[in-house]
């Protein structure tokens, strides 16, 4: 399959005014100029100097989790009743059905990171997915890829009515350190003894703290933030800072920690007093002062297909539009460590392209055409919106 005359934006080093895609077997196989284009064989796209990019990331939501319209019946999103939750996992609370990942494919999004919420101190692990499919499995491109934790006023006010810790800042802490330090002494005698029996409880911390995936830590307030960093940093972990809306006010010490961030929900109320310093200057501050910066909707709590224009509204408060389109491109494929399949376009990766009318972080762009893995899953000429 060729994608002719498309104004091809790489995110990579080289972009192409007029240009051409060859795809093939599901990947990248060609791209650059029209001049150099091939005689074009097979199903050619023609798409008259559309704006050509690669599928837009999410890097931190609960698609499929905390589901539309089903209310409790389709809320999977936190088991509430213990604060430490480490072996759930979201590969088995997904649902592909939900009609997000629809929204999701519309808005030329190709990928998402998913996993619990915030109310348990340790709340599961993430996967990344694409978002075309009907069973999860086929649809995973990393599981774990990620390891939540949550600071601040989540699993405060969760657990403070029932009795039992955590009820304050400090017990999230210690309680999040009892765990590490217990799933550290696990590790450190399964590497004595390979043979030992293999306890469910901990086995999950392995890939973390071999450093394998990060720790994904929900932290609003700065004070949450810099734990979360203390902690990461005493036990010798990556991490990436999902929210992170008062980064802005801490981003000297940010730079010196070197973890990403992932900024959102901006588009949401500020209906926690943790986030009252929410703002979509918060991005492109983090950004501009070399942090690695990635854009979130935090799916349901802002919708997923408007990803791209809070990207947008994140450039009106600032950020670059460069930096705007990398921040649900490259960026979150480097934060969700796929950004060897996925984020940018070049020979070799996975074939996940969105095709747009003009910049997608412009409210009136429409998606002509989204395709993942090579295949067409979304065209504007569709006029059945359903599975």
């Amino acid at each position: 399959m060729y994608i002719v005359h498309g104004n091809i934006k790489t995110m990579a080093e080289r972009d192409f005014a007029d240009g051409y895609l060859e795809i093939r077997d599901g990947k990248i196989a060609a791209l650059g100029d029209m001049k150099d284009c091939p005689q074009t064989e097979g199903q050619v796209l023609d798409v008259a100097g559309s704006l050509v990019m690669p599928g837009i990331i999410e890097a931190h939501c609960h698609m499929g989790i905390t589901e539309e319209k089903k209310g409790m019946e389709g809320d999977d999103c936190n088991e509430n009743v213990n604060p430490i939750t480490p072996y759930l996992r979201a590969v088995d609370a997904i649902n592909p059905m939900d009609a997000a990942f629809r929204d999701a494919m519309q808005a030329g999004i190709t990928a998402a990171m998913i996993g619990p919420g915030s109310a348990n101190v340790v709340g599961g692990q993430f996967a990344f997915v694409k978002t075309h499919g009907r069973c999860i499995d086929d649809m995973v491109m990393k599981a774990p890829a990620a390891m939540k934790v949550a600071f601040g006023e989540n699993p405060k006010v969760n657990y403070s009515g029932q009795g039992v810790s955590p009820s304050t800042r400090m017990a999230i802490a210690a309680l999040l350190r009892e765990e590490l330090t217990k799933a550290e002494a696990y590790r450190k005698k399964r590497e004595k003894n390979p043979d030992e029996e293999m306890d469910f409880r901990y086995e999950c911390w392995l890939p973390v703290l071999r450093g394998e995936i990060p720790l994904k830590a929900h932290a609003h307030r700065a004070d949450d933030i810099l734990t979360a960093v203390r902690i990461a940093k005493e036990f010798g972990l990556r991490m990436t800072l999902d929210h992170c809306s008062e980064g802005h006010l801490i981003m000297e010490e940010l730079k010196a920690a070197g973890f990403p961030a992932i900024v959102g929900p901006d588009m949401a109320s500020r209906n926690k007093i943790e986030v009252q310093n929410m703002a979509f200057k918060t991005a492109g501050l983090l950004a501009g002062h070399g942090i690695l910066t990635a854009v979130t909707t935090d799916h349901p709590v802002s919708k997923i297909q408007f990803l791209p224009i809070c990207a947008g509204l994140a450039v009106k408060a600032g950020m670059s539009p460069e930096e705007g389109l990398r921040s649900i491109t490259i960026n979150p494929a480097k934060i969700c460590g796929v950004d060897d399949r996925v984020g940018s376009l070049a020979p070799g990766k996975d074939a996940d392209i969105a095709v747009f009318t003009g910049n997608p972080m412009e409210v009136f762009t429409k998606t002509l055409y989204t395709l993942i893995d090579g295949e067409i899953v979304y065209s504007s000429e569709e006029s059945d919106t359903s599975f």
